[in-house]
């Protein structure tokens, strides 16, 4: 299967608009107030998915809307709750001008694909907290008895539930290359303690709220990361830091089913670790070094990653 052969994918976007940049997963591009307002950010998340900071050659159709609904709920969760704001302005396509509809995109495509958001000033660490030993950060663990400089007791197993969850930032690398794990003191010498410290108490406050809701819905969230910028816009926020990007979804973060939980190995999962381990099996027998190209993902192999992607879905979005 493939872009081309995926019925309902949408593999890339071509709008008539400006600022377009890619990642691995959403297109970005720069929506024009028209004047009066400010312009915003339009972000459409397609159906690619990465593995190993590779993005696949195989679309997981219908993969994007999934991503967006459970975006969306999480970003109005944190602002209901006062846990931060956030950078979503709205999800309607048609705040998206016909005039942007010039190429092979067309409107019915991003219907449930796409955030309208403030531009934002980005924060370039990855807010990373951690509930859960499992990861690189139980590679780390193994070596030192640490993750990221934060001492850890001894003879924690692979996926153990930790004390208290706990605040481990990366660094944000361009796309294919590997963001590095540091330690806190680390990032206040690239950002500064004072906005290191709000950031950590927010992304710890964030994770205990969802991670209780998400429990008493059958999902362990193990661990997610953050991300957060300074609006362009807005004077009075005077850098106070916002929630930007997705937010507590299969591509971020790892969910796994409570009903199985058993520390000591791997967990069964609602995320892309589905995907991994199929591409590990390809390592191991020599088929793939990790490197792109990505493999063609068999038809099995995409159905199986949407499933797990609609049972979060199903499972955390009321």
């Amino acid at each position: 299967m493939n872009a081309s052969t995926a019925p309902g994918s949408v593999m890339n976007t071509d709008l008539n608009l400006p600022g377009r940049r890619s990642g691995k997963v959403r297109d970005i591009y720069t929506l024009p107030s028209g004047g009066g307002g400010s312009d915003r950010l339009l972000i459409v998340a397609t159906d690619r998915i990465s593995a190993f900071d590779v993005i696949m050659p195989t679309p997981i159709p219908g993969k994007g809307r999934i991503l967006t609904q459970l975006a969306v709920f999480w970003l109005n969760f944190i602002q209901s709750r006062g846990l931060a704001r956030t950078h979503l302005l709205g999800t309607s396509v048609s705040d998206v001008p016909e005039s942007a509809f010039t190429g092979s995109t067309k409107r019915s495509d991003l219907d449930g694909r796409v955030m309208l958001a403030r531009r934002c000033r980005v924060v370039p660490i990855e807010c990373v907290v951690r509930g859960y030993l499992e990861g690189s950060g139980w590679k780390e663990y193994q070596q030192t008895g640490s993750v990221c400089g934060v001492k850890l007791p001894p003879g924690l197993r692979q996926c153990d539930r930790l004390p208290e969850p706990i605040f481990t930032p990366a660094t944000k690398e361009e796309m294919g290359k590997h963001d590095e794990n540091i330690s806190f003191d680390r990032a206040c010498e690239v950002v500064g303690r004072p906005l290191m410290e709000t950031l950590r108490q927010r992304s710890l406050a964030i994770y205990s709220a969802a991670a209780e809701y998400a429990r008493a819905r059958g999902v362990i969230i193990a661990d997610t990361k953050f991300e957060f910028g300074t609006a362009v816009d807005d004077p009075a926020d005077q850098g106070d830091p916002i929630v930007i990007d997705e937010v507590l979804t299969p591509d971020s973060s790892r969910f796994w089913p409570a009903d199985s939980y058993a520390p000591g190995g791997p967990q069964k999962s609602y995320d892309k670790q589905f995907l991994r381990e199929y591409l590990e099996t390809l390592v191991a027998s020599g088929k793939w070094n990790k490197q792109a190209p990505g493999p063609e993902l068999p038809p099995d192999i995409v159905k199986a990653t949407l499933g797990k992607y609609q049972q979060a879905r199903d499972s955390l979005v009321a």
